[in-house]
């Protein structure tokens, strides 16, 4: 559906029958959305702007992120520009960070906000709602949190620890407070690679002999530890797939620990596997996976973007909960334990790094898994 093309009316759209404080979007020009937090999370918030954009064909929406997680949202439809926030300005002393935040904020306060959308508990999201001067302003409803937050914003949705609703949701309810209810459709995930990672994952599947969906990908990586399955595991799941006559491609983050992890999952293997790891950027790694016919992997951006890319995707989830962070809107199947202690968020068994949760996971339920999404059953 073509962004803009929601709605017949804007009567139907931007009134609720029954919320009295709902926000008339006919009436707003620009829109500001903060999401600073880690790339999965950003990718997460895309159908935000979506539904936006199609219930307000006119508004103007742009994002502000941290500069390592704008991947997640460049090129995307709705966006109009992106601000970011480099984590590195803390490093760079006192008076050139000053500059830094002087800059961004000058840039933001040009943009004449009226409404802030705030999808997260960073308390930069106060400060920039009060300093835009935007009439209108949607945050968590965090009961810690002060006065000075609580009368920062006009709107707040609800925040509860230990939500069992997906974080997509979560981040839908801020436009469900101001009288937006999304459809089915607009909740899906949007993420664009562009022409120019298609053209370089093209490139590299054809200098391999690899055609479209002929191949699946595999990122056993991730830079939580603790998330990650065991790598004897991974391996013995990995000649399991290539007894079986599959080809696989394997990627990773260019960290030096995944790529060392990756190193020791791949030395076993007798046969070759397609090693693309610390090789691509978000984009490319997007497009690569758009090309699979199956994703596999764990909580993590990677399989984020896998389902945003609508192929199809097996996760194993260990101390972090599927129910809201789990595959979205694409076929899927996920792998957990039944330790009665998860998910329990934690880095790992007694911050040990390793979750018993997940190297207990036997391979055999990951192939019939892997078995179960190849053949639609």
């Amino acid at each position: 559906m073509p962004l803009g093309e929601f709605c017949d009316s804007y009567e139907i759209c931007y009134r609720s029958p029954v919320l009295t404080d709902a926000i008339d979007l006919s009436q707003l020009r620009r829109v500001l959305v903060i999401k600073l937090r880690h790339h999965g999370d950003v990718l997460l918030t895309s159908p935000v702007f979506s539904t936006l954009k199609n219930h307000a064909p006119h508004l103007k929406i742009d994002a502000l992120l941290y500069q390592d997680t704008a991947e997640m949202l460049t090129l995307h439809p709705a966006i109009e520009e992106i601000h970011t926030i480099d984590r590195a300005w803390k490093r760079s002393g006192l008076l050139a960070q000053a500059k830094q935040e002087w800059a961004l904020l000058s840039r933001l306060r040009s943009k004449h906000y009226d409404l802030v959308i705030h999808l997260s508990e960073h308390p930069r999201g106060a400060w920039v709602k009060r300093l835009t001067g935007a009439r209108y302003g949607v945050a968590p409803s965090l009961v810690s949190r002060s006065r000075w937050w609580k009368s920062s914003f006009s709107h707040f949705f609800p925040w509860l620890p230990g939500n069992t609703r997906h974080t997509v949701e979560i981040h839908l309810d801020a436009l469900r407070r101001i009288g937006l209810q999304p459809s089915f459709e607009e909740r899906r995930l949007v993420l664009e690679p562009g022409l120019d990672a298609k053209r370089h994952i093209t490139e590299i599947l054809a200098a391999q002999g690899l055609s479209s969906k002929a191949f699946i990908h595999l990122h056993p990586t991730s830079r939580w530890l603790f998330k990650c399955w065991a790598e004897d595991k991974v391996t013995a799941l990995m000649q399991a797939l290539q007894a079986q006559g599959h080809t696989l491609l394997v990627s990773s983050a260019p960290d030096a620990r995944e790529l060392a992890m990756l190193e020791r999952i791949l030395r076993p293997l007798a046969q070759p596997v397609v090693n693309l790891g610390g090789q691509l950027t978000l984009k490319q790694l997007a497009a690569l996976t758009a090309q699979a016919k199956l994703f596999i992997g764990v909580d993590s951006a990677p399989m984020h973007i896998a389902a945003a890319m609508q192929t199809p995707v097996l996760a194993l989830f260990g101390p972090s909960g599927e129910k809201e962070w789990g595959p979205w809107m694409v076929p899927h199947r996920v792998i957990t334990s039944d330790h009665p202690c998860r998910p329990c968020g934690q880095d790992g068994c007694g911050g040990g790094k390793i979750s018993e949760c997940l190297t207990t996971l036997p391979v055999e339920r990951v192939l019939q898994a892997v078995d179960g999404l190849l053949s639609g059953a």
